[in-house]
């Protein structure tokens, strides 16, 4: 299982990586954000399932997961979900002021 974890969080580095050397803002705050998944399957892959018990009294010799990863991705969840609407009204307004969301474009202006 942990195989097909670490080649979807690889397909999603992939991705993201390619769509952040686009030159369309739009695709780059994707990227950023399809990264970010990726990270939060790889934290949870490294979590993974622990043996020897719970820590509780009368179970003994169960699976359980460490509760430490799920909340790490829950936190990066909702910065990467703020991150995300603040690069998202970023590009609004840069596209509203300079009526591109090319970057090469951008790079042009004289305002700059």
């Amino acid at each position: 299982m942990e195989t097909l974890m670490s080649l979807l969080v690889g397909l999603f580095f992939a991705i993201g990586t390619y769509l952040i050397l686009t030159k369309s803002l739009l695709r780059i705050i994707l990227g950023t954000s399809i990264i970010s998944h990726g990270v939060h399957l790889l934290i949870l892959t490294m979590g993974g399932l622990k043996t020897g018990g719970p820590p509780l009294l009368g179970l003994q010799d169960l699976p359980f997961t460490d509760a430490l990863p799920q909340a790490l991705i829950l936190t990066a969840i909702v910065i990467n979900f703020a991150t995300t609407a603040i690069f998202l009204v970023l590009s609004y307004r840069a596209y509203k002021v300079l009526g591109t969301d090319d970057t090469d474009q951008m790079r042009g202006n004289h305002d700059e």
